[in-house]
């Protein structure tokens, strides 16, 4: 395991983060407490430190659990957690980026989790009925407090950010060092704007679902597995993940498994951190052979014809303007090496 600053921070995070979503049960899958623990202590063994969260996984018990299994080892970790999803219902103020929302989720969270202070505090996602100056306002007080040290971003659309970490600098503000976006071979569109956002502003990205739910394993290549499998998830959040260009990605991710002898897991992992250095891919794992399979992306090398492979398969159309501008180069460039 090698270490990354998180964004424009001093703070040092190992290269993999674990994703504890899948601590607790409560939801009708996920590992026990016992498993947890398993899984947590291999991955601090193999010297990963960034263990990631939020206050809705598992209604709350992923954060109970995780802040019992890391209370002797606390120091050593880097704690990362959200808020901003709903919580209660039936209060219009229990949801969104609020400073009245803020205040009691990280409260809540600090409770849960059994500790004074969390490393990293993520807005879960974006509000957009909060003023940009009262979240970073807000997570400004909460770092002078003492109650939070790093923030960060998720799910939020580029110019949102960009105004938030505008503002941060205008207003001498703690900005966001990192942004949490959804990567992997079959979903690129982060590449259009949020990417650029973020190496403009020197930020890391951690990416949920580098595996894409699964499919990018392969196990859900056979037409029958994948619509019973991909069914059973969140509509329209998942139509990414079928069809025929989904099929040739996946193939070509075995293909190349095969030939480098890895998983098609470690190979789609060890893409996602080869084509952006500030790329912390998020794993999750329900049981600790899926963790130590995915760590061993660690040891995969791509070559760069195999790179090539892989970008030719899962290549986007960038969109208006950046597909335009990279057709009319010259009109601004002519013969200019810049």
């Amino acid at each position: 395991m090698k270490y990354k600053l998180l964004g424009n921070t001093g703070l040092r995070v190992s290269q993999i983060a674990l994703g504890a979503m899948t601590f607790g049960e409560d939801w009708g899958w996920g590992s026990s407490k016992e498993e947890s623990q398993r899984v947590l202590d291999y991955f601090i063994d193999q010297g990963g430190n960034f263990v990631d969260t939020a206050n809705i996984y598992t209604d709350g018990s992923s954060e109970k659990i995780l802040g019992q299994l890391i209370r002797d080892k606390r120091e050593q970790v880097v704690l990362a957690t959200k808020f901003g999803s709903v919580i209660n219902p039936e209060d219009p103020n229990a949801k969104g980026a609020s400073r009245k929302n803020l205040i009691q989720s990280v409260d809540a969270s600090l409770k849960r989790l059994g500790t004074d202070y969390i490393d990293l505090y993520w807005l879960h996602i974006y509000d957009q009925h909060t003023p940009a100056y009262e979240l970073m306002r807000g997570l400004d007080d909460l770092v002078q407090a003492g109650k939070i040290l790093y923030t960060g971003i998720s799910d939020t659309p580029a110019w949102y950010v960009s105004r938030c970490q505008t503002m941060a600098e205008r207003e001498n503000l703690t900005p966001f060092a990192a942004i949490q976006v959804e990567y992997n071979l079959l979903a690129r569109t982060v590449e259009r704007e949020l990417f650029p956002l973020m190496d403009a502003y020197g930020m890391s990205a951690t990416v949920w679902s580098p595996l894409a739910a699964g499919v990018l394993t392969g196990k859900y290549l056979d037409n029958e597995k994948q619509a019973g499998r991909l069914n059973e998830m969140d509509g329209e959040i998942y139509d990414k993940y079928r069809g025929e260009r989904v099929d040739r990605i996946v193939k070509e991710v075995l293909d190349i498994a095969k030939a480098v002898d890895a998983s098609p897991a470690q190979v789609a992992l060890a893409w996602t951190m080869h084509e952006r250095d500030a790329v912390i891919p998020i794993v999750g794992a329900s049981k600790l052979e899926h963790l130590k399979d995915n760590l061993q992306a660690l040891n995969v090398s791509l070559s760069e014809q195999h790179i090539e492979r892989l970008d030719r398969v899962s290549r986007i159309d960038l969109g208006f303007p950046y597909a335009f501008y990279e057709t009319h180069k010259e009109y601004m460039l002519g013969n200019t090496n810049v």
